[in-house]
């Protein structure tokens, strides 16, 4: 899967908890982290609104997809 998320953000999440230094290593596990589970969260709200007789992901959707 190519990859969506730009690092520079995510290294500035991660400083933001605290951290002092990042590895690139570090930044691009996170990345590939919070990508797969997005994508998982995308698919199930996919899957509601579809139930729904929708072609629009709505809010509702994605809380349903988190629950």
């Amino acid at each position: 899967m190519k990859k969506i998320l730009p690092l520079a953000p995510l290294e500035r999440l991660m400083r933001n908890a605290g951290a002092e230094r990042v590895s690139e290593d570090a930044v691009a596990a996170v990345r590939e982290i919070i990508e797969d589970m997005a994508q998982a969260v995308a698919d199930e709200a996919l899957r509601a609104s579809r139930h729904a007789k929708r072609r629009t992901i709505k809010r509702e959707d994605i809380e349903l997809a988190i629950r």
